[in-house]
């Protein structure tokens, strides 16, 4: 039989293990006052948004379970390197390991 293929639109994205799928915040190029950023002044900012949480990683041998401690809707601080793009209905998000995420940004 020919191998399985999806069609239509993605429901629902469920990220493996301690991984979590991050969608990117794209700062503002204007400030509120009417002044325009440069990019340089953006482009060091690598903030996101938690989209969908994975169940987190089972206890192997000596190792405990990890829990996942983000949650869908957190604002976090990324790292510049180290996640695996994806784009899923024409929009890109971002996998990443949960112990890869700098901070919580509240």
């Amino acid at each position: 039989p020919p191998p399985p293929t999806m069609s239509g639109p993605v429901k629902r994205v469920l990220p493996l293990l301690d991984r979590i799928l991050v969608s990117k915040f794209t700062p503002p190029k204007q400030t509120a006052g009417g002044v325009f950023l440069p990019d340089s002044a953006t482009s060091n900012l690598n903030l996101g948004v938690v989209v969908a949480v994975g169940p987190g990683r089972p206890a192997e041998g000596s190792h405990p379970a990890v829990v996942p401690t983000l949650k869908e809707g957190d604002r976090v601080l990324l790292p510049q390197f180290g996640e695996t793009e994806v784009k899923i209905d024409g929009k890109e998000l971002y996998l990443y390991r949960e112990e890869d995420v700098l901070a919580k940004v509240e």
